[in-house]
């Protein structure tokens, strides 16, 4: 892979990781623990609320995952390990890397 499209994919990583932090900074409130005051609000507004708040975290896991994903690659391109598959060795199709730049298997292998 050129240094051309190791730049991109740096500069698009970047930016997911950019986005993603800041809709976690931005979703924090949205975690916070649900206060089960019945003289306050009704049952069905609790379970209303509940449900928010486990979406909240189920959205707030998936982010963090992405952020995980996001490090390994930005952590290959400084090693020049990117854009090779983990399992073969051989290079990740640009045409894939483009549609997820944080993928770590060919075709080939992802399908074994």
């Amino acid at each position: 892979m050129d240094q051309e499209h190791l730049i991109r994919f740096e500069k698009i990583l970047l930016q997911r990781q950019s986005k993603i932090r800041q809709a976690l900074a931005e979703n924090a409130q949205a975690s916070r623990p649900v206060e089960l005051d019945q003289s306050r609000q009704g049952r069905l507004s609790r379970m209303d609320a509940l449900q928010g708040q486990a979406m909240a975290k189920a959205t707030q896991i998936r982010r963090e995952q992405e952020l995980l994903r996001i490090k390994g690659a930005l952590q290959r391109l400084k090693t020049e390990d990117y854009g090779l598959c983990f399992i073969c060795g051989e290079p990740i199709a640009l045409r894939r890397l483009e549609r997820d730049p944080t993928v770590t298997r060919c075709v080939a292998c992802a399908e074994e």
